[in-house]
């Protein structure tokens, strides 16, 4: 089933009347609730692909343009970056998962030293 399917099934409960009977409120609630986490689901399903289509498109531009020569190397190369969003977001995340991972072992060997230090003072008297 399509996700444009499954979004038809979906609009086609929720548009389904409600009585005021607690019961059938409850029935409804209890319908409905799953269809929220789906949903949400479903919108990152959507704008994944979505980014994947312009992706494509404008990979397609940038070829027809560079085949013609019109654009610097810097120019391709920024629009290229562009094109690929989502992995350069991994890959900044990472390079600043990759930098605070280094500060904190330095963090820690700051401690160590300074617990050391204490060790030793606390030894000698000095």
């Amino acid at each position: 089933m399509t996700l444009q399917q499954e979004a038809q099934q979906i609009q086609d409960c929720l548009d389904i009347e409600c009585s005021e009977n607690p019961e059938e409120v409850l029935e409804r609630i209890r319908a409905i609730m799953p269809y929220i986490s789906r949903t949400a689901f479903m919108l990152a399903e959507a704008k994944k692909a979505l980014r994947r289509k312009k992706a494509s498109e404008i990979s397609n531009t940038i070829i027809n343009i560079a085949k013609e020569q019109c654009l610097s190397a810097k120019v391709q190369n920024t629009l290229i970056d562009s094109i690929a969003e989502e992995e350069a977001y991994l890959v900044d995340w990472l390079d600043r998962l990759n930098a605070a991972a280094t500060h904190q072992v330095d963090a820690l060997r700051s401690i160590l030293s300074y617990e050391r230090e204490q060790l030793r003072i606390n030894k000698t008297g000095y």
